[in-house]
């Protein structure tokens, strides 16, 4: 069966939980959870949470262990904390949680994102994997990152990636 077999039999509706990580931001103040939230709906998907955690290990893995547990989205897309900085820890409080790792998203990612920004692209540590029934994916947290990994990568595949987790 052909890739494009494969998405046309995909679920079109999909749970969506948006995480965004930050210290300095509110819900008020997510440009980047806003847009995915936004963009989420224009797809046709359902955003079930909408939520800023503080970069803290600790506080990025209870709330993505909640999501992922209590509320049990199809989908999370994280945004923030993926760079390199001390205070980045998105990567190390999920990747551990990870039953399966997506290991080709990080590298197309700094693919797309070198051909828009250049060498700065190794700055990311984009990452996505499953976590129980749940797929997550871990991007940087300005909106043209989000955008980027969310238009290119996450919504065109969101749908065939969940019916190939879920048979």
């Amino acid at each position: 069966m052909s890739t494009s077999d494969h998405k046309k039999n995909a679920p079109g509706h999909i749970r969506v939980a948006v995480l965004s990580v930050s210290t300095t931001r509110g819900l008020d103040q997510d440009e980047s959870g806003a847009w995915i939230k936004k963009q989420a709906k224009k797809e046709g998907h359902e955003v079930v949470i909408h939520q800023v955690v503080t970069d803290d290990i600790a506080a990025i893995r209870e709330l993505t262990l909640h999501v992922t547990e209590k509320i049990a989205p199809d989908a999370v897309i994280m945004s923030g904390g993926t760079g390199i900085s001390p205070k980045d820890v998105t990567i190390e409080a999920v990747k551990p949680l990870f039953e399966k790792e997506l290991t080709a998203f990080g590298p197309l990612f700094a693919q797309l994102s070198f051909e828009e920004i250049d060498s700065a692209a190794i700055l990311s540590r984009a990452t996505a994997g499953i976590i129980g029934k749940t797929l997550v994916f871990c991007m940087p947290g300005s909106i043209k990152a989000c955008k980027l990994a969310c238009n290119a990568l996450i919504f065109p595949e969101l749908g065939h990636l969940l019916k190939h987790m879920k048979e």
